[in-house]
């Protein structure tokens, strides 16, 4: 009965950075082989990272992926790790055009590639822009066991690549996957991987994909299921992380031979035949337990920003601390992906700023660690509101522009990558200024609701006193009413509904594209049904010139829920 030593490689790669990935993908298979084993699995399109997007069209990077794929094979086998089977994903072409496509490399050679066949072209995926579909499945042969191969979205759809997999007959199906985070998602993977266990008749490796990429984030919780759909190994969440396990497969003596299965053409290559068994004792296995909700979340947001940063150059941020509830959690994540010496707070009182955030401001720089400094605005804006004579409305935005301004003055400055702080629930009803607190170049909490930014202030403020630190939030800026403080005695709830009942509403219309008279349905007064639709719907423009953020919800503005700016309809009861 052959016994595979499989390692997981679960990685955080950087999109167009081939020798960078290629270079991580020789480090992790040179782990695996210390620990003896067979062989390795790599996320979905590991070599350019994912997701290319429109790079995949341009000819000049497929042909250097190509390349870089034969490279990789070489430079395994020069390092002493031929005999180590690898599967990498990369970006293929062909005269019928770009592939999502996976390599087989073994003993310095690119032994088989597949294509990926079903192609996703909903929420954040545009892959039936990108590529084409194959139709062809290799099933490898190595140390007496049968290898099939699956990537990502072929494993999601019933039917298809596992079907024909099962109707062939192998021992064990390997899942490359780039799979982005949304809040839940291992409730749905574990049983979905089981589901194709049962269908392919055999167990699933799954590798995923970790790390920050734009506004995505892969939460790489990479699994191994038996055949019965009993999970076997987990790997931890948020972290890059080698599993290597141990599968007992039956020894079995299929044909070699090509054929027609369900649609595809089965190829069998045979790389080596006799079967074998890892060195010691068997590797024992490890489940890894799934993180709490907020933690998770939590962890998301911290991998999201910290890879934007760190990917795109920067070594800081900077972002107005307004002793307010969004600013700080958005402070205290910065701090805790990047230390909290990279963080830089600016306090930007004007004359309607309240004692109170002056003081939240500088204690959350002191639970921090973090650089402060005030800079008051009121000088600034009275020359614009004197010059142009401004009142009412313009007045207001006018602090919150010299503010965007001043932020973006200092981060030209001194390098800074700025932080804009807004939550879904204002960017949803348009409850910003343009050119002013929506200005930066990553907004780290853009898809959490307010009234999830107030629960994941609690949560951290209760992990950081479990382990005896220092809550990094202010108490007082989590329980005092949110205000802009753009006028005196303002308050959010002067302009919005109460933001439980406004996040409810928010739900529904927004997250479950339910109509007005679903809410109706749903128990919502008409009046305040009809003023959060008609805010949502004339707030597009302004979600467009938003910058970027993780998304953690299954729609994220931007990427999952794309509605023209120019658009007469409404809804109507």
């Amino acid at each position: 009965m052959p016994l595979l030593r499989i390692a997981l490689a679960q990685v955080n790669t950087t999109v167009g950075d081939l020798a960078g990935n290629a270079a991580l993908v020789v480090d992790r298979t040179r782990q695996a082989a210390a620990e003896g084993a067979h062989v390795v699995v790599f996320p979905e399109m590991t070599l350019t990272g994912y997701p290319v997007e429109d790079l995949a069209l341009r000819g000049t990077f497929a042909a250097a992926s190509r390349a870089a794929v034969d490279d990789l094979a070489r430079d395994l086998a020069d390092a002493g790790h031929g005999d180590v089977c690898v599967l990498v994903g990369y970006l293929g072409a062909d005269a019928v055009g770009p592939r999502n496509a996976v390599a087989a490399l073994y003993r310095g050679e690119v032994v088989a590639t597949q294509d990926k066949h079903h192609l996703p072209n909903y929420g954040v995926f545009d892959e039936r822009r990108y590529f084409k579909p194959g139709d062809t499945l290799t099933v490898l042969r190595l140390h007496g066991a049968d290898l099939g191969m699956v990537i990502c979205e072929d494993l999601w759809q019933e039917g298809g690549p596992v079907t024909a997999l099962g109707e062939a007959g192998v021992d064990l199906v390997l899942s490359p996957n780039a799979s982005p985070y949304e809040r839940a998602k291992d409730d749905v993977r574990l049983p979905l991987v089981a589901r194709r266990a049962a269908e392919a008749g055999a167990p699933v490796v799954y590798t995923n994909q970790v790390g920050g990429q734009d506004d995505l984030v892969f939460d790489g919780d990479s699994i191994v299921v038996d055949a019965d759909g009993t999970l076997l190994a987990r790997a931890p969440q948020f972290t890059e992380h080698l599993m290597v396990v141990d599968v007992d497969l039956p020894e079995r003596d299929r044909p070699l031979d090509e054929r027609g299965v369900a649609g595809f053409l089965v190829r069998r290559r045979v790389l080596g035949g006799t079967p074998a068994r890892p060195e010691g004792e068997p590797r024992q296995l490890s489940v890894a337990e799934p993180l709490p909700d907020q933690a998770e979340v939590w962890s998301a947001l911290v991998v999201g920003l910290r890879d934007y940063a760190r990917k795109n150059g920067f070594g800081s941020v900077i972002l107005g601390f307004s002793g307010g509830i969004d600013s700080a959690v958005t402070a205290a994540l910065a701090a805790d992906a990047l230390g909290g010496d990279a963080v830089h707070g600016v306090s930007m009182p004007s004359r309607y700023s309240s004692e109170h955030s002056r003081s939240d401001a500088a204690d959350l720089a002191r639970r921090l660690g973090c650089h402060f400094r005030v800079e008051p605005v009121e000088t600034m804006v009275e020359t614009y509101v004197g010059q142009l004579g401004l009142q009412g409305l313009a007045e207001e935005n006018i602090q919150a522009r010299v503010r965007g301004m001043l932020l973006m003055a200092l981060s030209n400055q001194e390098g800074h990558l700025v932080l804009a702080t807004g939550n879904k629930t204002e960017l949803a009803v348009g409850y910003s200024t343009i050119y002013g607190d929506a200005v930066g170049g990553f907004a780290p909490i853009k898809d959490v609701f307010k009234t999830h930014v107030w629960e994941l202030a609690r949560w951290r403020n209760a992990d950081a006193e479990k382990r005896g630190e220092t809550p990094p939030i202010p108490p007082n800026s989590i329980t005092k009413p949110p205000s802009a403080e753009l006028r005196p005695g303002q308050l959010d709830t002067d302009s919005l509904p109460d933001y439980a009942l406004l996040d409810d509403i928010l739900d529904d219309y927004v997250e479950g594209d339910r109509g007005f008279s679903d809410l109706l349905a749903a128990g919502f007064e008409a009046e305040t049904v009809d003023r959060v639709v008609r805010l949502v719907d004339r707030a597009e423009y302004k979600r467009r010139q938003y910058p970027p953020g993780t998304k953690i919800t299954f729609k994220a503005f931007g990427r999952d829920r794309r509605l023209p700016m120019t658009n007469a309809w409404r809804e109507v009861h």
